[in-house]
């Protein structure tokens, strides 16, 4: 038989009432552990809500972009496209429309003069003592 020291022999003799100390430890160490347990396996099942829900909410977001997609590709089909614009009086480009250099200036739009800001204000603002009809 192995040799108990003595510190050791009266702490598992030690009695509370006719319970050995140990046991109470025991019987603590066990209550924590289940504790533990059941709070693990809490927050398991909250990280396993979240993960579900976030998958959900890829699954939704591929779905969609897979819409999206299928409604791009149907915008951008050409015959729609060339439909549309003979609508609005629109049609192909001649070829043989061009311009030269020389000519840009000709066809440019005129540029569009700004009036400076202080001038704007005092266009705006009535006289004093003119009445506004």
């Amino acid at each position: 038989m192995i040799a108990v020291p003595v510190p050791v022999k009266r702490l598992f003799d030690w009695k509370v009432r006719g319970v050995r100390c140990v046991e109470i430890i025991g019987v603590v160490c066990v209550a924590a552990l289940v504790f533990s347990v059941y709070i693990a396996k809490a927050a398991a099942a909250r990280e396993s809500a979240e993960i579900s829900r976030i998958e959900s909410e890829i699954r939704e977001n591929r779905q969609r972009v897979r819409l999206l997609r299928a409604e791009a590709t149907r915008l951008e089909q050409p015959a729609r496209l060339e439909a549309l614009s003979r609508e609005i009086g629109l049609g192909p480009v001649d070829v043989k429309k061009q311009a030269v250099e020389a000519g840009l200036p000709a066809i440019a739009p005129p540029p569009v003069v700004a009036t400076p800001p202080a001038a704007a204000a005092s266009v705006a603002e009535p006289v004093a003592g003119e009445a506004l009809h």
